[in-house]
């Protein structure tokens, strides 16, 4: 491993959170691996504290923790009484006139509101919600762009015990109905439309037909995005369309009633991306979630009261849950809508700039592609409050953290995290108080024994690659799966790779630092002769080259054997001439090893990627065996699977 490209000073580490916590807490514990281990060896006594240091309201019972004979049958507090709106809207330190929510569109459109705003739009759309029968335990889905009343209508739901699920605006009938007919949702909530690159998108053309593909569904909302007053289309049936502005006028002036719930009360019901079948319905507890976000806000990210945090996302994905929960911690949430490169590749930044966001948080494949853009953002923006940059989604090239720290500031903590809709959360993240490494992940998640595991399932060390697993129960592993009555299909997604062990499918190894390198997912990775690959290696190497703007690699069957096959989407100009595909077999072959070396070089003109922007290697790996993906709603963009053939 090279030099470290930022080492926190002693005075900053004394001011995180975790430093506090860690002294004031864990005084035993010099530094936080030990803190890690402390969490680690008494969990159920971890999160208590996080209870009562994360500023809980309910009442967390006596019992730490409720051992069950399985690992997904353990249940932390588990007698609490808990509500997951009072503790995201309820803080008695933050004052009502703090920035809860501001909104910015690309366009220049923006709104805010204040926690008394928000408290008060909370409060009507919950009366609303219980006017049309809405009870505990039913569903409210939302097909929303990332807006504040795709956030208003989740802390509605949830201060009644109602379970939210939501999905982005640019999904198509068939991905709204895959995913919301299996939940069967009483209420949808829609916008109009959305926009993005400087074009508008309805969506009422496709309400009709969703509605009528949902009988569940008894009322749906229309949110006037494009317009204030949008024309409504006739319901279907006797179930009313009605416009979201009219509910909040006619329910305006209550406050809001927050049902008292047992912790593990179904809060959220996300998607997995189903590319290669209809996407699972993961029911994630209300508590449990919570807690794992504070740990990872308050401590690994170092988020305090009165901060502006800001994740690029959509409401698809489980940033958006995750950066709704900083909430909880007493901070404002700032969304952006549209294309984050659009008008400019520094629209972001300036965003950061203006409204003094201390947390960023990315796609590293939006740091790749601004890298590539070569925009300096130090040169052109003020970034003063800018404290933490986080990247997710997909490895960070080592390419990349030295451009945040040479292009973006140089002081910045940049935290490479990762995790997933699985847990809602992340098993590895960042640690502001230990350097940052070129393409190592910094930390554990606290309370969860990461490990990594041969194919027999023993821990390895530094420098060798193996699955990526948790050895203990935390709280926020999912209540369930939607519909999964006897809990196969749960049990078969994270327990049987390894008896008694969550498996989460990626294939990591350790650093000699302690950090983690993430090497794509185990069942996307490469199997060559017998030896195992990570697709994010060979990436690393490949978009370097200034031909290439985009790449991936699948391992397709081939005589007895698997054989790479690399695919590349070459920026306007280029060509995959004979000698560029020579340079890039020398550059896998003396960067990795003679084994990264692909058998085939194709050229395409756009990659698939989910609506979240992971590209899909299994999506493509169906196609090049001549095997049909079954749920083309997943991708963004399905029409690109037609240029993967070998």
């Amino acid at each position: 491993m090279s030099d470290a490209l930022w080492k926190p000073t002693p005075s900053q580490i004394e001011a995180t959170n975790l430093d506090g916590f860690r002294r004031s807490r864990y005084p035993g514990c010099v530094d936080s691996d030990a803190l890690w281990a402390a969490t680690v060896e008494d969990p159920g006594a971890f999160w208590r504290t996080m209870w009562d240091v994360g500023s809980f309201s309910g009442k967390p019972g006596n019992r730490l923790i409720e051992e069950g004979g399985q690992f997904w049958e353990h249940r932390f507090l588990p007698d609490a009484t808990f509500n997951a709106a009072r503790h995201l809207i309820e803080r008695p330190d933050v004052a009502d006139t703090a920035r809860a929510i501001t909104w910015v569109r690309e366009d220049g459109a923006e709104r805010t509101l204040t926690r008394s705003e928000l408290r008060s739009e909370v409060a009507a759309f919950a009366s609303f919600l219980r006017s049309v029968g809405v009870v505990a335990g039913d569903r409210v889905a939302a097909w929303m762009p990332h807006v504040p009343e795709t956030v208003i209508a989740f802390l509605a739901a949830a201060s009644l015990g109602a379970v939210f699920t939501s999905t982005s605006a640019d999904f198509g009938t068939e991905g709204v109905v895959d995913r919301f007919g299996q939940t069967e949702p009483a209420v949808l909530v829609l916008a109009d439309g959305y926009v993005y690159a400087g074009r508008p998108f309805s969506c009422l053309d496709r309400l009709g037909e969703i509605v009528d593909r949902l009988p569940s569904v008894r009322t749906a909302v229309v949110v006037g995005h494009l317009d204030s007053r949008p024309v409504l289309p006739v319901g279907s049936g006797h179930r009313p369309v009605v416009r979201w502005s009219d509910v909040l006028a006619d329910h305006a002036g209550g406050v809001v009633e927050y049902a008292e719930l047992p912790g593990d009360h179904p809060l959220y019901i996300l998607y997995s991306s189903g590319t290669t079948g209809k996407p699972k319905c993961i029911v994630h507890r209300s508590l449990g979630v919570m807690l794992k976000h504070s740990a990872e806000q308050t401590l690994n990210s170092d988020i305090k009261p009165g901060d502006q945090v800001f994740y690029f996302t959509t409401c698809g994905w489980m940033m958006w849950n995750w950066l709704v929960s900083a909430l909880g911690v007493g901070a404002g949430i700032v969304l952006y809508e549209g294309n984050p490169a659009h008008p400019t590749p520094g629209v972001l930044f300036e965003l950061v700039e203006r409204l003094g966001v201390s947390l960023m948080g990315v796609s590293a494949k939006f740091i790749d592609a601004t890298m590539k853009s070569d925009l300096r953002p130090i040169d052109h923006f003020d970034l003063g409050n800018l404290r933490s940059i986080c990247s997710t989604g997909s490895p960070l090239s080592h390419e990349g953290f030295h451009w945040v720290y040479d292009a973006v500031k140089p002081t910045v903590h940049l935290a490479s995290i990762s995790g997933g809709t699985d847990l809602c959360g992340c098993l590895v993240l960042g640690d502001p108080t230990k350097p940052v490494y070129a393409g190592a992940i910094q930390q554990k998640a606290f309370g969860l024994d990461i490990a990594v595991f041969d194919d027999d399932g023993r821990r390895l060390g530094a420098g060798v690659k193996g699955e990526l697993v948790c050895v203990n129960p935390f709280p926020s592993m999912p209540v369930r799966f939607w519909g999964d009555d006897d809990g196969s299909r749960y049990r078969s997604a994270y327990f049987e790779r390894f008896d008694g062990v969550w498996a989460h499918g990626d294939y990591a190894s350790w650093t000699d630092e302690g950090g983690m390198i993430i090497h794509g997912r185990s069942d996307a990775t490469l199997n060559a002769s017998g030896v195992r690959i990570g697709t994010a290696e060979i990436y690393r190497v490949v978009e370097q080259l200034p031909e290439i703007a985009e790449a991936i690699c699948i391992g397709q069957e081939w005589e007895n054997d698997t054989r790479i096959v690399l695919f590349v989407r070459l920026v306007d100009g280029a060509t995959l001439t004979d000698e560029l595909q020579a340079a890039i077999r020398r550059d896998l072959r003396t960067k990795c090893s003679p084994r990264h070396v692909p058998a085939v070089i194709k050229a395409v003109a756009d990659i698939p990627r989910t609506r979240s922007g992971k590209i899909v290697e299994l999506a493509v790996t169906e196609i090049v065996h001549g095997r049909p993906v079954k749920n083309l709603e997943a991708l963004a963009n399905p029409e690109a699977l037609e240029l993967f053939s070998v």
